[in-house]
């Protein structure tokens, strides 16, 4: 038995799952801490097993990204760019707002090192520089440094080398490295790297916080976390790569979908408390995005899912003057104290949806002054978005099926335009949790690879090898590792014949590992 728990902006959802059976769903509201609020959904589910039957344990938790955007609970952080004497004119931070920078320190050091696109050495790394930034870190108490060399994905050995040198002037400080968390384009993936670094020490007490809560539950079985692919990653990896986790709640919710309709190409709408996220699948798994992502007005190219986000859902805000409007605002986990159904004074979403006989929740008498009018409005208002949305996500005219998840969805009435069918799968209210128990395990590679033409096949047949192998070091049973993406990329400015390949495998977990 597997339980997953999916951590939203106003309800933490936890369900068991045994194979392709769910067992038992429990639905609580995220609570301040969090941590509480996933000790009650667990708890929920306590009549319908016993901790020792529990084998894993996979959460979606929204702490990290949250973090960042509120600028709380970040470590003091120093970014190390190799890369002299080029990059001096865009120097670490620059496009970053001040606020966030403030939040982490800005600390900003440019050292001598790097290499060009074919492995050539732009200058050799100096350890006097690199001495010096340790011995002015430690003296500012620096806990945390994001390390970036110039085209890193074509060689790390600049990045590894200079922690070396850090770590043994600075005993305990940990070290994110660019070339493990981002893509081509320098500042991206050192702000992705920065971002990553931020959040380590946030990650050592959120893991620790997350064991103690199911602890708490009698509950032993290993722990997992969501990424922002659809794969998991263990507790260990989740303290040195917090960044993985952005955007996993509504990776979950697609997946969760998948597994649910049996449809693995088509469009999922998660419309939950707060937010409606709307993705594609291919394959059973998010398409990513092809270009950069902003995450709190900073640029980065991290792994991330094609993810459409609007201020839309169960709790959002309703107004009827100058016009009707649902959101973006929401009395988020306050739904059950501020909505009208609850004895509240605030219009939400889920008054209306009740009012119109699409939701059994609270008391509907409390709606029944609504009038008729503007219920059908606010239906019509949320359809016409949520439709104007999945239209931006298609990639081609053909109508393609909707796959519909989230306690909100009842808001979504059958027939959106453009649309070839509507399935709203049992347990949708569940699908970001279930996403979350039935997650696999992934790997991947991403980097520049210079392609002889005699040697192609030679060359993608070891990328699909070495993700491969990623995914069986990550926790994957080696007999169900596949490859469900191969993409090869010809960098027509670079000569050489310069390609760059990204491979993903992705496999069963496999239990005791």
């Amino acid at each position: 038995m597997h339980i997953g728990i999916d951590v939203g902006g106003t309800n933490t959802d936890a369900v068991l799952v045994e194979g392709r059976r769910v067992l038992a769903v429990c639905k609580a509201t995220t609570t301040a801490d969090v941590t509480t609020g996933i000790i009650e959904a667990v708890g929920g589910l306590r009549h319908a097993f016993e901790p020792a039957a529990i084998t894993a344990v996979m959460i979606g938790t929204t702490h990290f990204v949250n973090a960042v955007v509120e600028g709380r609970g970040l470590a003091r952080t120093a970014a190390i760019r190799l890369g002299l004497p080029a990059t001096t004119a865009l120097p670490p931070f620059v496009d970053w707002p001040e606020q966030l920078r403030q939040a982490i320190g800005g600390h900003a050091y440019l050292c001598h090192g790097g290499h060009e696109y074919d492995g050539r050495v732009i200058s050799p790394l100096r350890e006097d520089e690199l001495r010096a930034v340790a011995a002015d870190i430690a003296d500012k108490g620096v806990r945390s440094v994001a390390i970036t060399s110039v085209f890193s994905l074509v060689s790390s050995e600049f990045e590894r080398r200079a922690a070396e040198i850090l770590t043994a002037e600075v005993p305990g400080l940990l070290v994110s490295f660019s070339h493990e968390i981002g893509r081509l384009g320098l500042l991206e993936r050192e702000n992705a790297t920065i971002i990553n670094a931020a959040l380590r020490v946030l990650a050592e007490q959120i893991a620790d916080g997350l064991v103690e809560s199911l602890t708490a539950q009698g509950i032993g079985a290993p722990l997992y976390l969501s990424q922002n692919d659809g794969t998991l990653m263990d507790l260990e990896y989740a303290r040195c790569y917090p960044v993985a986790t952005f955007s996993s709640g509504p990776t979950n919710s697609m997946r969760g979908g998948a597994f649910l309709s049996g449809t693995d190409d088509c469009a999922v709408v998660d419309v939950g408390g707060t937010t409606t996220d709307i993705g594609m699948l291919h394959n059973g798994f998010p398409r990513e995005a092809s270009s950069e992502v902003i995450i709190s007005g900073v640029r980065t190219n991290f792994r991330m899912p094609d993810v459409r986000s609007v201020g839309l859902g169960g709790g959002s805000v309703v107004r009827q003057r100058p016009e009707i409007r649902v959101g973006p605002d929401s009395v988020g986990f306050r739904l059950s104290r501020q909505a009208l159904v609850f004895g509240g004074d605030t219009l939400t979403a889920t008054d209306v949806a009740v009012a119109a006989g699409l939701a059994d929740i609270g008391d509907a008498s409390l709606v029944r002054h609504l009038d008729g009018t503007l219920v059908r409005s606010v239906l019509d208002h949320v359809g016409d978005r949520i439709a104007a949305q999945v239209d931006r996500m298609r990639t081609s005219p053909a109508p393609l099926p909707v796959v519909l998840v989230g306690g909100g969805s009842v808001l979504v009435r059958d027939g959106i335009e453009g649309v070839s069918g509507i399935v709203r799968p049992e347990h949708h209210a569940f699908a970001n949790a279930i996403g979350a128990a039935i997650a696999q395990v992934g790997g991947e590679v991403d980097r520049v690879f210079t392609m002889e033409p005699a040697r192609r096949d030679e060359v993608l047949d070891a990328a699909r090898q070495e993700a491969v192998d990623k995914a069986v070091a990550a926790g994957a049973d080696a007999g169900s590792v596949r490859i469900v993406e191969i993409e090869e990329v010809p960098l027509a400015y670079l000569p050489g014949n310069a390609s760059r390949v990204r491979a993903r495998a992705v496999g069963d977990l496999l239990l005791g590992h």
